[in-house]
């Protein structure tokens, strides 16, 4: 494990997390955090995940930016775009989730520099990150190998499809969710899930008696999609 931050003299990168399952690296799962959280809050989960020698993956755990954030008070934490009301179905900070977007479009990047193709790369995230994963997945220009929305909910919905992306029209997305989610309704993952139906997206879509968090089944339902994407 390693932390990875400025890579070259024009290139300022989010810092990150990296864990590599085995050289060579031929795939990247870049896995994005939720609020207040950071790039090693899903580091322990990678053994679990049943990731295969010949797979070769790299996981990358980027650090969101430290932000003013409205819901806390204006407190300052790791957050991808601020949040300014309980209810996250009638606004978004719209400048802040297109200017995130960019700097995870950098990281991605960077893994194709790497030696990764585009269609070996999963962009995963939870809660405020998974909804980053999906935004930053369904406009990608370039066809990724799946997507992973955890515990989330769809941010700027109403731009879509007209800012979609061509190549990832029918990218898979792996969904989970907990039924008893009290800052996330499950209602808003569902309605997440429906609308990337309605796109055209084969989502496996997963609910578990839990709270907002992840579980051992749904690591091991993960680990299963990630190796069938992956999978050398």
């Amino acid at each position: 494990m390693l932390e990875a931050g400025q890579t070259g003299a024009n290139e300022d990168l989010l810092p990150c997390v990296e864990i590599e399952t085995a050289a060579p690296v031929r795939a990247s799962v870049v896995w994005l955090h939720g609020l207040g959280a950071d790039g090693h809050d899903f580091e322990p989960i990678v053994p679990h995940l049943g990731m295969r020698p010949q797979d070769g993956v790299r996981f990358v755990f980027p650090h969101a930016p430290q932000i003013p954030v409205s819901l806390n008070m204006g407190m300052r934490m790791p957050a991808w775009y601020d949040i300014d009301e309980a209810d996250l179905r009638r606004r978004h900070d719209a400048a802040g989730i297109r200017a995130s977007a960019l700097r995870i479009e950098a990281l991605l990047a960077r893994e194709k520099r790497r030696g990764v193709p585009a269609e070996r790369i999963v962009l995963a995230g939870f809660s405020q990150g998974g909804a980053m994963a999906l935004y930053v997945g369904l406009r990608h220009a370039e066809t990724l190998a799946g997507l992973v929305a955890l515990s989330c909910y769809l941010v700027l919905n109403e731009t879509l499809p007209a800012e979609a992306s061509a190549a990832n029209a029918a990218v898979p997305v792996f969904q989970a969710h907990g039924t008893l989610d009290p800052m996330v309704p499950i209602d808003r993952g569902r309605d997440a899930r429906d609308r990337l139906q309605e796109l055209g997206h084969p989502v496996a879509w997963h609910e578990f008696p839990m709270q907002h968090m992840v579980c051992m089944e749904e690591i091991e339902a993960l680990g299963a999609f990630l190796r069938d994407r992956l999978g050398g």
